[in-house]
């Protein structure tokens, strides 16, 4: 009974913190968080413990893990296997040769799932090695209710699922690397393979190409499992305030809601 009564912990914590309003006018997510980077106060949560598919929002730990273990300006490999993964991808070529930080922006900009691959399989010699890892990691930035089964976010035959309380602490990790933190800011990005083919890279955050006064910058994601997903912060006040929403009918909708009502930020 005590592991019980832990386990429900987090969310009772949120309740009593926070206004919680599962059924708020204008909001469509089935989960979401916004809160504060720097102290942890809750400006608003819906069902923020409840379990839920990442789709792409997988790839922020995937990239924060190549952080960790690889050097920027390294190449690595494109193997058969990652050229076989469904889209959205860059269009790699078995045999080409990247550098690891223009893989990562094919990875925060076009959600390229053939580059999550290549840099998971430099990293751990295997896909399937790197998910151990990925799950390792997440479990130490406090993520107890995640399980990945992929380097990339794609529907999975085994288990793959988070929150958007979990989904919120690996950005939070996530956002403490500087490469991390500027590349999401990106609207744009040309990379080059070691021999030259070249690709042009346009954000899938929509909302950097909105003339709001204050940009939101993050990690977009989509399958027809999870539904329209993201998680990102904007600037509230020199704090970074951390916005997590999932399961959307009306993804960009919902975070301007959510930001303008609940955490009284003008967009």
């Amino acid at each position: 009974m005590k592991f019980c009564r832990c386990a429900l912990l987090p969310a009772l914590v949120i309740a009593l913190a926070c206004p919680c309003d599962a059924s708020a006018r204008g909001i469509t997510a089935t989960s979401a968080l916004l809160r504060d980077a720097t102290d942890g106060h809750i400006y608003y949560a819906k069902g923020p413990d409840r379990r839920i598919f990442p789709a792409s929002t997988a790839k922020i730990m995937t990239v924060l893990l190549v952080l960790e273990k690889l050097p920027l300006e390294g190449y690595v490999t494109v193997s058969e296997r990652a050229t076989q993964v469904a889209p959205t991808k860059l269009g790699l070529k078995a045999g080409e040769q990247y550098r690891v930080r223009d893989l990562l922006y094919g990875m925060l900009l076009k959600s390229a799932n053939d580059a999550s691959i290549v840099l998971a399989e430099a990293v751990a010699g295997s896909e399937a090695k790197f998910v151990v890892l990925m799950n390792r990691r997440a479990w130490g930035a406090g993520a107890r209710h995640t399980h990945f089964a992929n380097s990339h976010g794609l529907p999975s035959n085994t288990r793959q699922y988070s929150t958007a309380h979990d989904m919120a602490l690996i950005f939070k990790e996530a956002l403490k690397n500087n490469f991390f933190s500027k590349a999401i800011t990106f609207k744009y990005r040309i990379i080059y393979s070691k021999d030259g083919r070249r690709h042009f890279l346009k954000s899938h955050n929509k909302l950097l190409f909105l003339n709001w006064k204050r940009d939101v910058y993050g990690k977009t994601g989509y399958t027809r499992q999870a539904q329209s997903c993201f998680v990102g912060y904007f600037n509230k006040g020199g704090h970074a305030c951390i916005v997590a929403v999932f399961g959307c009918r009306k993804r960009w909708e919902d975070i301007k809601f959510i930001i303008e009502r609940y955490g009284k930020t003008d967009l």
